[in-house]
């Protein structure tokens, strides 16, 4: 049996629920990896658990310092929109964010907030997902996004659709906003990746669906105040029935990571690991390369120096 063949098998019964890492990492071999000590347009980690894949990461990424600066105020939007438990994979691991919380402070931060503007009732997405107690051991401040009042006015001139839109008022009050989406499959999106999230930061979601929603994540991603940092949680990854899930039987242990600051670039990698697990095409998420013609990142990962790290 072919590896595809081999992996896709795995997926599809539901059974074995874990992805051999250096199967997995075959699409993202790259000509461009440097010399150690070098910066990385991109980090892609498989095996171990979601705080050590990420200290990994960002030890390889330069360090949290070289993004968060003394005194900083940093905004933290991971995926919370389902009232749904870390082993369902419909919100980023808890482990994870907290994780990268604690670099934040680490690296001097004054202060950190986490949001979502969330699908289901915010209460139960920020208790049940366990965000909410993984932010607050760390230190976090968590923010509530369920009311029109914590959003204000931007421009996006770069756009196609979404001229303006409301964003919350944590990100745009930031210094800098890490952005930590979840990987996993959407019925109208295709997928769920770092650009995908960025839906978790506006006011109405109602009007990307109504008007051509791969077009108006690509131009949501056009902002001016974008991620310093995609951290993007493939540890569990949900690859059907998403973007809520119905059963077990959608989550695969896959035990990735990835880091840029290329959202663009994040997401090419992400779907072409997703698809290791089941069918995916790169041009069925039309929004990534609608995001690419807008100029928000780069979709050639051959011309990136990527870092692989295996645990």
């Amino acid at each position: 049996m072919k590896r595809r063949d081999f992996l896709r098998a795995l997926a599809l019964t539901g059974l074995a629920t874990t992805v051999e890492p250096g199967k997995a990492f075959d699409m993202l071999i790259q000509t461009g990896e440097n010399a150690a000590g070098n910066a990385y347009d991109m980090v892609a980690v498989m095996g171990g658990e979601p705080e050590v894949m990420f200290r990994s990461a960002i030890k390889a990424m330069g360090g949290m310092s070289k993004f968060v600066k003394k005194g900083y105020k940093v905004a933290i939007k991971p995926n919370i929109g389902w009232d749904k438990t870390p082993e369902m994979a419909g919100n980023t691991n808890p482990k994870l964010v907290k994780e990268v919380i604690k670099q934040c402070f680490d690296a001097g931060a004054k202060e950190v907030v986490v949001f979502d503007h969330t699908c289901d009732d915010w209460r139960k997405c920020y208790k049940n997902s366990g965000i909410e107690e993984a932010a607050k051991e760390a230190g976090a401040k968590v923010l509530p996004a369920h009311e029109e009042s914590y959003y204000r006015t931007i421009s996006l001139p770069n756009a196609l659709n979404l001229k303006t839109a409301k964003v919350h008022e944590a990100i745009l009050d930031s210094d800098v906003w890490i952005n930590i989406p979840i990987l996993k499959n959407h019925g109208g999106a295709k997928m769920t990746i770092s650009m995908k999230n960025l839906m978790g930061i506006v006011w109405n979601r109602g009007y990307f669906h109504a008007n051509n929603l791969q077009q108006c994540i690509a131009d949501i991603s056009t902002l001016s105040k974008r991620p310093v940092l995609n951290v993007v949680d493939a540890y569990r990854v949900m690859k059907s029935n998403g973007p809520r899930g119905k059963s077990a039987s959608d989550v695969v242990l896959a035990k990735g990571l990835f880091v840029s600051q290329d959202m663009v670039a994040v997401d090419t990698a992400a779907v072409k690991f997703f698809s290791q697990i089941t069918d995916m095409r790169l041009e069925d998420v039309a929004h990534i390369a609608n995001a690419s013609k807008l100029k928000v990142g780069n979709m050639n990962l051959d011309k990136m120096k990527i870092k692989r790290i295996k645990l």
